[in-house]
């Protein structure tokens, strides 16, 4: 079976255009895929070039396979049907580790066909690097690093005005294109470069946040032997991926004509401002995670798919998305309902087993970040909604770490895992559980303020709660209906 390569795989080939920092999964499978659409449906012609951030020979370079690789995109398309679609990505043409070849690295500053900067170097990549210098051959952090190349552009143009680069970083934190831009002006000043040169990142440079959005699963290594048996060669960098994909760009409005998206039906979105999608991923996406995850597991199931499998669980979710969390959100109300059925899609993905106990890190802050903003929202006089009321009663039964009389482990903040761990045992013995109920909701450092205050929250979280350790979980939501 011959491993893919240009010569026994030809096909077309692009001038490279763009310049992406990071190589990993979630890029391949993301950005590379989507401009590989674009190149085969438009006239975009983008051929992209791999940057490697960090000094690493593991994975092993794109180049070994002259840039080809397998995007797999497999889970429940919009008529709830499973699909499988296999793409050979013709789009990359080449990855340079800068760390063993800087002279290529700078060279990309000189080709003026280059417009479009993409990177995901993790949420730790947009970040400060005490001592990165203009002389470092490269700088450590991804900031100082596109700093020196952009500083190689404008050298090497003389500021031409026409020649900055379109920058859309994908890491994962609150307005990314800010902060990137923030931190090369950081190292501008401190390099001392020229006021014409922060003149020039400003008026000739683009700088965009953006909100990415789909499950990427790699390389599927127990399914690799079947599916290169399927495809016809071998691939070491196959990249599984979920049918969904949702990629928000807060840019000006000439970026869809530069990016070809007027001749494309890809769900790519050019926004004035992404906080509205922002919160509506969080609320929904995340949030339904987050209420779901201690009702299922308490139910006597281990996945998101056995849950979404489960009539009494998939009720809850699909009412706390569209009764309780869709009505406070602030976006069309069809655009939310379509995002919401695309997320129980979602869950119902037959090609990824996600573990509910994985989802359950940390669940006492994604509930502060996820839910409590829409209960809050939700209040009306001394009630709140039912089911997110419903879920947080049960955050706090998942955290006495039983199910059917066998314990498993909890993961959360040493100081939450200590204080159910105190408390728990003592309940009907000196502890009630409107004690216990206050106890949690009166800590103003994590909740922001002191959730006691509200009126009736600690009564009808305390009624739910005692509905599921004497009814058990799978009855207490039943009940709910």
């Amino acid at each position: 079976m011959k491993t893919l390569n240009r010569q026994d795989f030809p096909g077309p080939n692009y001038p490279t255009k763009v310049i992406q920092f990071g190589e990993g999964n979630f890029m391949r499978a993301f950005v590379d895929w989507q401009l590989d659409v674009l190149n085969e449906t438009t006239d975009l012609q983008a051929g992209i070039t791999l940057i490697r951030p960090i000094n690493t020979d593991f994975p092993p370079s794109l180049n070994t396979q002259d840039g080809l690789y397998t995007t797999v995109i497999r889970g429940l398309n919009e008529q709830g049907e499973a699909v499988s679609d296999a793409r050979l990505i013709r789009s990359v043409n080449n990855e340079i580790n800068p760390y063993q070849d800087f002279a290529g690295y700078l060279a990309l500053a000189h080709n003026p066909d280059i417009r479009f900067v993409f990177s995901n170097t993790t949420e730790a990549g947009i970040s400060y690097h005490e001592g990165d210098s203009i002389d470092d051959a490269p700088p450590v952090s991804f900031p100082a690093k596109l700093t020196r190349l952009l500083l190689e552009r404008f050298n090497h143009f003389n500021g031409a005005p026409d020649k900055g680069w379109v920058i859309i970083p994908c890491e994962l934190i609150d307005y990314n294109g800010d902060a990137l831009k923030a931190l090369i002006q950081r190292y501008a000043q401190e390099w001392q470069l020229s006021p014409a040169f922060l003149d020039w990142l400003e008026t000739a440079n683009t700088f965009c946040s953006t909100l990415v959005d789909r499950i990427v699963t790699g390389y599927p290594r127990e399914e690799a032997p079947a599916l290169e048996a399927q495809l016809g060669y071998h691939d070491a960098f196959l990249d599984t991926a979920e049918h969904f994909y949702l990629f928000v760009i807060q840019g000006p409005a000439w970026l869809a004509e530069a990016l070809k998206l007027t001749e494309s039906s890809l769900n790519i979105r050019i926004v004035d401002d992404i906080k509205p999608y922002k919160e509506r991923k969080v609320a929904i996406l995340n949030g339904a995670h987050t209420a779901l995850v201690p009702v299922a597991w308490l139910c006597g199931l281990e996945t998101v798919g056995e849950a979404m499998q489960d009539e009494d669980v998939r009720h809850f979710v699909e009412k706390a998305i569209n009764q309780e969390i869709i009505p406070v959100l602030d976006l069309p109300a069809a655009e939310l309902r379509e995002f919401a059925d695309a997320v129980t899609g979602r869950f119902q993905n037959p090609y990824i087993r996600h573990q509910l106990l994985s989802i359950a890190l940390n669940g006492m802050t994604k509930f502060r970040t996820r839910i409590l903003p829409q209960l809050l929202a939700g209040q009306q006089g001394n009630t709140y909604p039912v089911r997110l009321t419903f879920a947080l009663a049960a955050l706090i039964a998942f955290y006495r770490g039983e199910r059917a009389g066998e314990t498993y482990p909890l993961q959360d903040d040493e100081q939450w895992l200590t204080r159910y761990q105190q408390m728990w045992p003592r309940v009907g013995a000196d502890l009630s559980l409107q004690e216990l109920v206050d106890t949690v909701l009166r800590d103003k450092a994590h909740w922001g303020e002191d959730l006691t205050l509200l009126p009736g929250l600690t009564a009808q979280v305390t009624a739910s709660l005692e509905n599921i350790l004497v009814q058990g979980m799978r009855q207490a939501v039943k009940a709910l209906d």
